[in-house]
């Protein structure tokens, strides 16, 4: 087991519910909870099926390195990066229309 953290911006009340299933709401659009990788993987899925145009990023604790890993979801400023193994995030220029 695993501590899990999921974080999401404009997404649709489905996922919000789906994700209130497992995982508790501390904040509006902050779930975390206890889950092994099978149950993370699977909520992974649900949020790749249900998230629309939102974004969502989840981060659990490992034997990584940095002792986390995370992935995200969905356009963001915030881009995930892998430098020399690390995974770090750099952050994109603003976009002017």
């Amino acid at each position: 087991m695993a501590m899990l953290v999921v974080i999401t911006e404009a997404v649709p009340p489905r996922l919000r519910g789906r994700l209130a299933v497992w995982l508790l709401e501390i904040r509006a659009g902050v779930y975390v909870g206890d889950v092994n990788r099978r149950i993370r993987e699977m909520i992974w899925e649900q949020v790749e099926a249900l998230a629309e145009e939102g974004n969502v990023a989840m981060a659990w604790s490992s034997n990584h390195e940095s002792g986390f890993e995370f992935q995200t979801y969905g356009e963001n400023r915030r881009e995930p990066i892998d430098h020399d193994g690390l995974r770090l995030v750099r952050f994109l220029p603003p976009q002017v229309n």
